[in-house]
């Protein structure tokens, strides 16, 4: 079906919606499991809305948390969210995605440990919520850009990628170099714990390279060809990680990135999903490593954002209606809980239904099909979201509106956060990066 803007005003024109297209959206009038208690392993969350990881790229130039990044972690610190999962943060200088991208070091340890306390101090005075925190780990791979200047470091050519602007050969990067990333993951899950943080993410999705690399299916040597070699990087970084720390580990994994093989993750050759390899690396990761929760989500931002985020307005028109990508999102993740019940998921894609996001998160919770509901752009937009659907008065007058400027923010080379909801401080640096790109 045809590209749709969010026209709804009730939960059953939603419903009514769904069914005239034919899928199925698990909706719930009873928002109370969202607020319920969960526990994985020693891990105890006060209830099952948690903030995604979503790049300010307002960090100093050595790695830091800037002011605007401090201001945006006191706000999800109010925000009544039971995990708080912190944005990327690269492991070493190279796989920075900007000259602003969080970096954790000796050095600057003691900025996030005050970060970290200011946000439980924050949140237990004024939620009485002490949230569970998890600090994403990166490698940005074709996306770094470390001095503002884009700086690919590829698992191969991608011609679904480079069409506009191929990549040179040299810009691959070795077995030799890749096999030294497990230490680097290792060093920054040892800070991240010394920070005070509960868990550590390795990022493994939207294209990055550890995501990139497991579709590699046309590189040679001990990364690529192979699904053992395609997945040997995310397995070497996530046992390095989980040797290195007490913080538990964990992961933010695209199962789908929506690209025909040979270039597609969790895709056959027309692109469609095909989730035989995701399911059994989620096999590896949960049973033979005994990692227990895992975030899902499909697509790549970059390329084809209406998978991963359902959109009103954004780059170009989606070819489809958005209830079908927030529908496929809820499927893929289904299917991995259906397979693993005793892992723990977090689910993503559901800001694109504003006001009924949290109906859509509840009933993936009642159904079965996930067991703590992830909100990124909504938390930009609406820092109290979760404070607000667990006392039952969400108001979606501060709801996200799926319009797409945070990334185009982002991508402009500026900060990220809500034009829309925060335009006191973000309008006046859209108009500087966005707008003023597009008058020159």
């Amino acid at each position: 079906m045809v590209h749709e803007r969010f026209t709804y005003h009730t939960l059953d024109e939603v419903r009514e919606r769904s069914k005239t297209m034919k899928i199925t959206l698990p909706l719930s009038d009873d928002l109370s499991v969202l607020g319920s208690r969960f526990t994985v392993g020693k891990t105890v969350f006060q209830n099952r809305l948690a903030i995604q990881p979503m790049e300010g790229c307002d960090g100093t130039s050595d790695g830091r948390p800037g002011e605007l990044s401090i201001r945006r972690y006191h706000r999800f610190a109010r925000s009544g969210a039971g995990l708080i999962w912190a944005e990327a943060t690269a492991v070493c200088p190279e796989g920075r995605a900007n000259p602003r991208q969080w970096m954790l070091t000796d050095d600057n340890l003691d900025d996030y440990r005050r970060l970290v306390e200011d946000i439980r101090r924050i949140a237990q005075t004024e939620t009485g919520i002490e949230p569970v925190l998890v600090l994403q780990l990166t490698h940005s791979g074709r996306y770094s850009k470390p001095d503002g200047i884009p700086a690919p470091l590829i698992a191969r050519n991608n011609p679904l990628f480079e069409t506009a602007n191929p990549i040179d050969d040299d810009r691959i990067v070795s077995d030799e170099y890749l096999s030294r990333l497990p230490e680097a993951f290792a060093r920054s899950a040892r800070l991240a714990d010394q920070a005070g943080f509960d868990g550590v993410d390795i990022k493994a999705c939207h294209g990055y390279l550890m995501n990139e690399l497991l579709a590699a299916h046309t590189r040679p040597g001990q990364y690529g060809g192979s699904f053992e070699n395609r997945t040997r990087l995310f397995v070497d970084c996530c046992q390095a990680a989980k040797s290195a720390t007490d913080a538990f580990v964990t992961s933010r994994m695209s199962i789908y990135d929506g690209f025909p093989l040979p270039y597609g993750w969790g895709a056959d050759a027309d692109g469609n999903p095909d989730l035989a390899e995701p399911l059994e690396l989620i096999r590896w990761f949960h049973e033979k490593s005994g990692l227990s929760l895992l975030d899902i989500t499909i697509g790549n931002p970059y390329v084809n954002p209406h998978v991963n985020r359902p959109y009103d307005n954004g780059p170009y028109m989606p070819p489809e209606h958005p209830l079908e990508g927030v529908a496929r999102m809820c499927d893929c993740i289904s299917q991995v809980k259906r397979q693993f019940p005793s892992l723990s998921v977090v689910c993503s894609g559901m800001s694109y239904l504003r006001g009924f996001s949290g109906n859509l998160a509840a009933g993936m919770i009642d159904s079965g099909a996930a067991d703590i509901a992830g909100f990124g752009r909504m938390a930009f937009a609406y820092p109290d979201f979760a404070r607000d659907l667990l006392k039952g008065s969400f108001d979606p007058k501060r709801s996200c509106i799926a319009c797409g400027k945070c990334s185009e923010m982002m991508r402009a080379g500026s900060v990220a956060g809500c034009v829309i909801r925060d335009k006191d401080v973000y309008l006046p640096l859209y108009q500087g990066s966005v707008k003023g790109s597009a008058a020159k």
